[in-house]
C-alpha cells in the first residue's frame, strides 16, 4: 500500500459542481469589477484545498486567501499560480519563505511592516502587501490612527506596495446590523482619509460570507467568500435564504449488525441499555476521523432511506446506531452521516447544532484519514 492509498470504506465525496453553483452565487450579488478572494484555509474547510483551488481557478477564481504559510506553500507546490494572500499570524523567520513562493502577507502591526520592507529592500520592484485594520475583531491588526502613518513611512517608499486594505467583521451574520455597520463605519473612515492624502489601494475588502449575503455595503472592491463556497450560511434571519449547495457528503459502509438482548448495552460506559431486542450497526469510523464524541446518543444516520439513531459512545474508531426499525440492514450496507439519501438529508449544520457549535468546525474536523472524492 502506498502513502496515498485509502482503502478505507468511509469517504468524503466532495460535488465540484455544487462547488460551482456556490460560487455563481457569490458573483451574483457583486459588481462585476469585484474580485473574489476565495478563502481555502484549513484545507478549504476540510473539502481539500488543492482540488478546491484548483476547481476554481478554472473557474476564473485569481485570489486565493490562506491562513498559514504552509497552507500557501502547498498551493503554490500543487501549480497554483494565481495570487495567495497569508492572512494569519507571520514571522520573521517566515519572510524568506513568503517571498520565495510569491505569497502576498497581510501586515498588521508596524514593526512587522519595517522588518518585513528590510527583507524586501533593494528588490527591482516593491513587494505587494495588504494591511489589516483593527475595527472591532479583537485580533490581528492596525490601529486606524497608525495606518496613514505607515503608508507615508519608508517602509512603503520603494520596497513595499500597499496593494490591499483589509478588516474582519466579527458579527456579520447576526440579524442586528448594529455592530457591523460600526466596525464598517470606522473602516470607511481609514478610506477616507487615505483617499484625502492621495494613497490609494487597488483592493479593499471586508465582506466574509456573511457580509455578502446580508451587508451589501461591505463588499467595496473585493470580498473574501469562505463558508458559502461550500454550501453553508450562519445568517439564518436571511429570507429568502440564499441558494446554496453543501459540496460536502461524509458516508461509510456497516462493518458488523449486533444482536442485543434487553438488559444488554453497546459502547463505553453502559450509556445506552436496549430495552427490547435489538439490532445494532456498527460503523467504522468515530471521532478520530471527526464524527465528534458529542453525537453520542443524539445524532442520527440515513440508513436504506431511513433515519437510524446513534446509541452509545461514539468512540475513537467506532460508531454504533440502531437499526432495529431498519429492515435489510447488513455487513457493507451504505451509511450517510452527512448528505442525502432518497428523500431524507442530514448536514453538517444539523450535527453542528447537535454539538452547540457552527457548521465550519463539523467540517474542518472531520480528518485526514477520511479519503476525499471528486465528482
Amino acid at each position: 500500500m502506498s502513502p496515498t492509498e485509502n482503502h478505507s470504506p468511509t469517504i468524503a465525496t466532495i460535488a465540484l459542481g455544487a462547488l460551482a453553483h456556490n460560487l455563481d452565487q457569490v458573483r451574483r450579488r457583486l459588481e462585476p469589477s469585484c474580485q473574489i478572494i476565495a478563502i481555502v484555509k484549513a484545507d478549504a474547510y476540510g473539502h481539500g484545498a488543492t482540488t478546491i483551488a484548483q476547481s476554481l481557478e478554472a473557474l476564473a477564481v485569481a485570489r486565493f486567501g490562506v491562513a498559514t504559510l504552509d497552507e500557501g506553500i502547498a498551493l503554490r507546490q500543487a501549480g497554483i499560480r494565481s495570487s495567495i494572500l497569508l492572512m494569519g499570524a507571520l514571522f520573521p523567520e517566515q519572510f524568506s519563505e513568503v517571498v520565495a513562493h510569491d505569497l502576498t502577507p497581510v501586515l498588521y502591526e508596524r514593526a512587522l511592516a519595517e522588518e518585513f520592507a528590510t527583507h524586501v529592500a533593494g528588490r527591482s520592484v516593491p513587494y505587494p502587501v495588504h494591511l489589516k485594520i483593527e475595527t472591532g475583531m479583537g485580533r490581528l491588526g492596525l490601529d486606524p490612527e497608525n495606518v496613514a502613518a505607515l503608508l507615508q513611512s519608508p517602509a512603503f517608499r520603494g520596497p513595499l506596495q500597499a496593494e490591499g486594505l483589509m478588516t474582519h467583521l466579527a458579527d456579520s451574520e447576526n440579524a442586528d446590523p448594529a455592530y457591523t455597520t460600526a466596525q464598517l463605519e470606522r473602516f470607511r473612515a481609514v478610506i477616507r482619509y487615505l483617499q484625502a492624502e492621495k494613497l490609494s489601494l487597488p483592493f479593499i475588502h471586508a465582506a466574509n460570507s456573511g457580509a455578502i449575503l446580508g451587508h451589501p455595503e461591505a463588499r467595496f472592491t473585493a470580498v473574501r467568500p469562505g463558508i458559502m463556497l461550500y454550501g453553508y450560511h450562519t445568517a439564518t434571519h436571511l429570507e429568502p435564504a440564499p441558494d446554496l449547495r453543501p459540496v460536502l457528503s461524509l458516508t461509510t459502509k456497516v462493518a458488523q449488525v449486533r444482536k442485543l438482548k434487553p438488559g444488554e448495552s453497546t459502547s463505553y460506559n453502559q450509556t445506552y441499555v436496549v430495552r427490547r431486542p435489538s439490532r445494532i450497526a456498527v460503523l467504522p469510523l468515530g471521532y478520530a476521523d471527526g464524527y465528534s464524541r458529542l453525537l453520542s446518543n443524539r445524532a442520527v444516520v440515513l440508513i436504506q432511506g431511513k433515519r437510524a439513531p446513534v446509541v452509545g459512545r461514539v468512540c475513537m474508531d467506532m460508531t454504533m446506531v440502531d437499526v432495529t426499525d431498519v429492515p435489510g440492514v447488513s455487513t457493507g450496507t451504505d451509511v450517510t452521516l452527512i448528505g442525502k439519501q432518497e428523500d431524507q438529508q442530514i448536514t453538517a449544520a444539523d450535527l453542528a447544532a447537535l454539538q452547540g457549535t457552527i457548521a465550519y468546525e463539523v467540517l474542518c474536523g472531520i480528518g485526514q484519514r477520511v479519503k476525499r472524492v471528486y465528482e
